[in-house]
């Protein structure tokens, strides 16, 4: 490796891996699946230098084991059993689940196949990794690093000055950080600063500097768990995926840990399913695609149509947002309901050149094409044409006629 190691704790992840992998753990430990990266972006290219490094970075990883001192921490965590943290005591990241090519348009293709178990846990890590090697390698990071911390300090002081008012947040920008000691500055300064009423940092997703700063690790489920236990069971209709995603974690957790998410196969659809039972054990829901304003009035009628009273559940904001934005949020929702915010590259990766736009997406599950239909066009993805087409049809069908 060229660079010092970016990944130096499997503690280095989103805490809705281990919510979602217990879970997985518990009742879908047969499961397997196949993540692929893509890169949004079509100005940016990586190097045969820059692949060769991630690949170096990604074994590194593979070597780690969780600590007994982190496995102390996650059997502290309320919703986390004694049966998991054992399983996770055995556990390690398999290098050989990886196919690393420069066989991309950007330069680069990562494949991760294998158990659910497994290639869940490669997702964050593997996009932190893509991240640094590509900022250090391809800038003067000292200048990187240097714009960022003005930047940080800049949005900090207009937190603590009461410019912005944005209720409770969190740091959710490990997948596309500028660096590991980027983020730690950033998670450190929030922790450390007093911002006002109504405003208060209430933690980050990242569990590593969840411990280490003692603050809330934040997060409950994604995208790949809908899918997954909607449509990688080839006797379901994926039209009513929320539903066995719900159900199973229902089942898992009861009333703790419950934020769900709404945008899977578009938030319509999963309002079929959130009803009376799920909207009272889950205590909110989260918006990561679509107009937020559109988003949060439906959801504070639905609330309402099933005789809830919305002040008493949680709208999680969560869609590329900064401080601004969550401040208009916050102002327009703030009176009718309870509302938070969970930011990521605003916080992890703002610096004078623009962030990277990648992501790692479940594309099969058990050998089954899987997919998601956010309410934002463009934020799909599926290697199958005719899948996406299926399940649109079988989305609209229940729209049309499941009344």
């Amino acid at each position: 490796m060229k660079l010092p190691q970016i990944i130096t704790s499997l503690l280095e992840i989103d805490a809705y891996k281990f919510s979602m992998g217990q879970t997985i753990f518990h009742q879908f430990s047969s499961y397997k699946t196949t993540w692929t990266f893509k890169c949004r972006n079509k100005d940016v290219f990586f190097t045969p230098a820059m692949v060769e490094e991630i690949k170096e970075q990604i074994k590194a990883y593979c070597e780690l084991r969780f600590t007994e001192d982190e496995l102390f921490y996650l059997e502290n965590i309320k919703w986390i059993k004694g049966s998991y943290v054992d399983f996770l005591r055995l556990w390690q990241p398999r290098y050989e689940d990886f196919t690393i090519t420069t066989d991309a348009e950007c330069g680069l293709s990562i494949e991760a196949a294998g158990t659910w178990l497994n290639t869940s846990m490669y997702e964050i890590p593997t996009l932190a990794i893509v991240n640094e090697v590509f900022f250090r390698m391809n800038y003067d990071y000292d200048t990187l690093y240097t714009s960022f911390h003005k930047r940080l300090m800049d949005k900090v002081q207009k937190l603590t000055d009461g410019t912005y008012e944005l209720g409770n947040f969190s740091e959710f920008g490990l997948r596309r950080r500028l660096s590991a000691e980027a983020q730690e500055l950033a998670v450190k300064t929030l922790a450390d600063a007093k911002i006002p009423a109504p405003s208060k940092f209430v933690g980050t997703s990242n569990v590593y500097l969840a411990k280490k700063y003692n603050l809330t690790p934040v997060g409950t489920m994604a995208h790949e768990w809908i899918m997954c236990t909607g449509q990688g069971n080839h006797k379901h209709n994926p039209a009513y995926s929320n539903w066995y995603a719900l159900d199973a974690w229902v089942k898992e957790y009861g009333v703790l840990n419950g934020i769900a998410l709404t945008d899977t196969i578009t938030t319509d659809c999963f309002l079929r399913d959130f009803q009376l039972t799920y909207a009272t054990l889950f205590s909110g829901v989260r918006h990561d695609s679509g107009d937020p304003y559109e988003w949060g009035e439906k959801m504070l009628a639905h609330y309402k149509d099933l005789g809830i009273n919305p002040k008493t559940k949680t709208l999680l904001f969560s869609d590329s947002l900064n401080f601004e934005k969550a401040d208009k949020l916050y102002r327009y929702f703030n009176e009718k309901a309870n509302v938070a915010f969970g930011i990521g590259t605003y916080i992890s990766n703002d610096t004078d050149v623009p962030a990277l736009n990648i992501v790692m997406k479940t594309t099969k599950c058990n050998g089954m094409d899987v997919a998601k239909i956010s309410d934002t066009p463009g934020k799909g993805m599926c290697k199958n044409a005719d899948y996406v087409d299926y399940l649109n049809r079988c989305i609209t069908w229940r729209l049309e006629n499941d009344r």
